[in-house]
């Protein structure tokens, strides 16, 4: 009787702890899934303000109340069509196109040459390289427009697409060379074996395995750029060239501050950058997280 009741107790004990284990993690999920919850309601906020706010008559602007009486989705029509939005599109995507074509063979370029080649030097220029990303913007600017003044190409998109051209930035190829060390080197080696060039096994081998990180770049400059306001407010004067971030502030002082479509305009022309975000964020994720695993 007494290795029955000791059986039972034991049992008991057991049940009783494991179902603390499963409170606690119930708990514990449940915790964490109301601040993850609570966070992504604080940060859609300002999107949740503009969507609110582009769905308002003018008389709804000036009183206090968050949600609209009425729903004018005739807003969007107005804000697309009393500015050349199309043509501010198509001049954005252009260069936003450049720019990653541009960034993503250039930078893959010499990050290769930083992470697979030996030649000398390489540590110290790769140091050097580094730390330009510690230097602001503001510092280079004045130069870069003396520059492209004496070359004349102001007033033109090569300003804004030229730089991509030559390494593509150092933050881009910090985080390309990082994956290519992560990469095996048994595969570049067995190419070498069988006599294919340094060209070769780049576009051939470490190119299409670096996919993700590829992606993560294309990504960054197609919102770098998309969203860019400082570079085409300096080069760009002819509002036949303007970019959407131009487009948005000439619309604002055009309308004569009408929120509800100045909220309408942004929320349309922040839908491409949304939309390649969520269709390559498998991409996205997957290159940020295997960056730095290695070397």
């Amino acid at each position: 009787m007494s290795k029955q009741s000791d059986h039972m107790e034991q049992t008991k004990y057991r049940k009783s702890y494991f179902r603390k284990r499963v409170m606690s993690k119930i708990l514990k999920d449940s915790t964490i899934l109301f601040l993850l919850v609570a966070l992504s309601i604080l940060f859609m906020f300002p999107f949740i303000w503009m969507l609110m706010t582009s769905l308002k008559s003018n008389k709804e602007m000036i009183l206090p109340i968050f949600f609209p009486t009425e729903i004018h989705l005739e807003n969007y029509i107005k804000a697309m069509t009393v500015m050349p939005f199309g043509r501010y599109t198509f001049n954005t995507l252009i260069l936003t196109g450049l720019n990653m074509i541009g960034t993503v063979i250039t930078s893959s370029l010499v990050a290769y040459a930083f992470a697979r080649l030996r030649w000398k030097g390489r540590d110290i220029w790769f140091v050097v390289m580094l730390a330009t990303m510690m230097l602001p913007g503001q510092v280079t600017q004045i130069p870069l427009f003396i520059l492209y003044k004496n070359f004349h190409w102001l007033n033109t998109y090569l300003p804004l697409v030229v730089g991509s051209y030559f390494g593509g930035g150092a933050f881009n190829i910090f985080l390309l060379r990082q994956f290519f060390k992560t990469l095996p080197n048994e595969l570049p080696e067995a190419a070498r074996i069988d006599g294919c060039s340094e060209l070769k096994i780049f576009s051939g081998i470490m190119m299409p395995l670096c996919k993700p990180a590829l992606a993560t770049i294309a990504i960054f400059t197609f919102m770098g750029t998309w969203n860019d306001f400082f570079g085409p407010l300096i080069y760009l004067t002819d509002p036949k060239l303007y970019t959407i971030a131009l487009g948005l502030r000439a619309f604002k002082g055009y309308s004569g501050v009408q929120w509800n479509l100045l909220m309408a305009a942004s929320i349309v022309t922040s839908i491409p950058t949304l939309l390649l975000f969520f269709s390559f964020q498998n991409y996205f994720v997957k290159g940020i997280t295997l960056t730095g695993i290695k070397g």
